[in-house]
């Protein structure tokens, strides 16, 4: 078995070496600002809490915590680079326009996201304090150990000077103790990048928890409801067109096929009668009932298209859309590229869409041409048919194409018509396919 290894390239190195200087940024500039936060709020909000029996202490607090606001907005750009994403503002409570003082002062401090922010100012000491110390320690000890050899010699030594090489007895000579200390500076620079970038993480995890955890989780929660939603208006409108569909076969069996069966049983059973007295109006009978016979066959046939024809399911769309084409009254240009075979449930609403569409153009538009285009593109299938009709079609309730939006819908995809009452009529459906 051969191993293929990749080598590192200078963008690779180059990332690296950019997110080490971010990280270590982040960490030697947290401390800092982690002390003045610290002190400017915990000092703010002992003062507030101290004088809130005088009422002095309810806008002290309020200015603490817009302090403690500012400084999160400030460690939520920080930590951005460093987790390498963009966090969201979060929310705040904000008084209705011309409220009072008082009712002003008091809105932030009911306010859950404004505390969470006091939190971390106040203890974000500690991250920081931690994330300092290791970053500082890390790069002191590969930046001082990998120049030994070029600051050694400056080193003042007595004669009663003893070096750790020495201590843990390797020797005292000048080479030994380079060696040692340059093989130190080794060891922390093949560690420096999953240290600095542990504390780091460290560091903006904490930050993200408290500045942005509650509004993220507010997000989710959003997204959630909002794909609950589609998931139930897509299942209403499959049932809604599979209702509409039902009984619109119901009703068409019932005044069609249905009828005509009647009526031809009841000639058959006229002509066994007429054999015998009156034979030549007999062959008159049965002539009329095979003509019968012949009109519920085509009536079959028309009903028969609202069901995924047998051609869809064995040789796939485009054969089963040149079928439907050349049944078509109206003359259909096809624009129907190869393609390879989609999923059952898109292939069956694009069929759908067609015969929907050819319908209507025969039964209302008087056009004299039609034209279907499929394309696939970023969005998914588009299914286009178009004629040069009168137009003033539309998708509102109790109009001919309110049932194959809500099957398109319920496919997962969106249904257009564009239909002005000086003519012509375009209908595009986009419905989402696999990538």
């Amino acid at each position: 078995m051969t191993t293929t290894i990749t080598p590192l390239g200078p963008g690779r190195f180059s990332r690296i070496f950019r997110q080490l200087g971010i990280d270590t940024q982040f960490a030697l500039l947290g401390f800092p600002l982690g002390i003045i936060t610290m002190v400017l709020c915990v000092t703010g909000f002992a003062l507030g809490v101290g004088l809130v029996v005088t009422v002095v202490g309810f806008p002290i607090l309020f200015v603490t915590v817009y302090q403690a606001r500012g400084f999160a907005t400030l460690e939520r750009a920080r930590i951005g680079p460093v987790l390498r994403v963009r966090l969201p503002h979060p929310y705040y409570k904000r008084a209705e326009r011309g409220a009072g003082f008082w009712r002003r002062t008091f809105v932030p401090l009911t306010d859950g996201q404004s505390w969470l922010d006091l939190v971390h100012a106040v203890f974000r000491i500690i991250p920081s304090t931690i994330a300092f110390a290791f970053v500082v320690t890390w790069w002191a000890g590969t930046l001082g150990g990998l120049t030994t050899v070029l600051w050694d010699w400056a080193i003042p030594r007595g004669p009663d000077d003893q070096d750790l090489p020495e201590l843990l007895g390797l020797g005292s000579s000048d080479t030994v103790r380079v060696l040692f200390n340059t093989g130190i500076g080794v060891i922390f620079a093949l560690t420096l990048l999953p240290v600095v970038r542990g504390v780091a993480l460290l560091e903006a995890w904490f930050a993200r928890a408290l500045l942005s955890g509650v509004s993220e989780l507010r997000e989710r929660v959003i997204v959630a409801e909002a794909s609950r939603d589609r998931a139930r208006a897509q299942t209403s409108a499959a049932v809604s067109a599979e209702t509409t569909a039902l009984r619109r076969l119901e009703r068409d069996i019932h005044d069609g096929p249905q009828q005509r069966l009647v009526r031809l049983a009841m000639d058959l059973g006229r002509a066994d009668l007429q054999f015998d007295n009156d034979p030549t109006a007999a062959r008159a009978t049965v002539a009329e009932a095979l003509a019968q016979t012949r009109e519920t066959l085509d009536e079959l046939r028309a009903l028969s298209r609202g069901i995924a024809p047998p051609i869809l399911v064995d040789r796939g769309l485009r054969a089963a859309l040149t079928a439907l084409a050349a049944r078509s009254i109206v003359p259909v240009d096809l624009d129907l590229p190869e393609m390879e075979r989609l999923e059952a449930t898109a292939e069956t609403t694009a069929y759908f869409v067609v015969a929907e569409a050819l319908t209507n153009v025969a039964k209302h538009s008087h056009a004299s041409e039609c034209k279907v285009t499929l394309q696939r593109s970023a969005y998914g299938m588009l299914v286009t048919v178009e004629d040069d009709g009168v137009g003033g079609a539309s998708l509102a309730k109790g109009h001919g194409l309110t049932g194959l939006s809500d099957r398109v819908r319920a496919a997962g995809g969106e249904l257009t018509l564009t239909s002005p009452a000086d003519g012509g009529t375009r209908l595009v459906a986009i419905l989402p396919i696999p990538g």
